[in-house]
């Protein structure tokens, strides 16, 4: 467990918290979490080819052992692609997204990627605003990207930070 040094979990001690690489074990828990917090979550079979992939993966737990979170990258030459990142509900807004973001671009740094890409709802206020704030950019707009309500869909912006 490496964690990056700034502290930006408010109220939570991040450092008796476990973060670990995510296995195929955590996967019903973190598919109950992923369907608690997205309209339209991944399957376990997205889950199982990112892991089968081998991109890096990690989960967020409390001492008790409750899951608090996770994250999942793709590396493509020198840059890293943020696929799905998530902190349960209950908890949102009290800096454990922001922890997550940060050891998402500590990985990456580490895994010698110079930026990171991800895709962001423009409904998503709440990560949209977490991502500007950490200091990723908007560089376009995918027409269409996401699954909506009603068989519509949703756009997505395409954001980019520089590692």
């Amino acid at each position: 467990m490496t964690l990056a040094s700034e502290n930006s979990g408010a109220g939570w001690d991040l450092l008796r918290l476990d973060y670990q690489p995510m296995q195929e074990a955590d996967l019903p828990e973190v598919l109950a979490l992923e369907q608690r917090v997205y309209p339209h979550p991944w399957t376990h079979g997205n889950f199982v080819d990112s892991l089968n992939s081998d991109y890096p993966a990690w989960v967020l737990r409390d001492t008790d052992g409750t899951l608090l979170g996770y994250f999942l990258l793709m590396l493509v030459v020198d840059e890293a692609h943020l696929l799905n990142v998530a902190v349960e509900g209950a908890i949102q807004g009290q800096g454990l997204g922001r922890f997550l973001l940060q050891q998402a671009c500590h990985c990456a740094r580490q895994l010698g990627m110079e930026s990171m890409l991800l895709e962001v709802r423009p409904s998503n206020a709440r990560a949209l605003d977490i991502y500007q704030r950490y200091g990723f950019e908007p560089i376009g707009r995918r027409k269409g990207y996401y699954p909506a309500a009603n068989s519509q869909r949703e756009d997505a912006i395409v954001m980019r930070y520089t590692l």
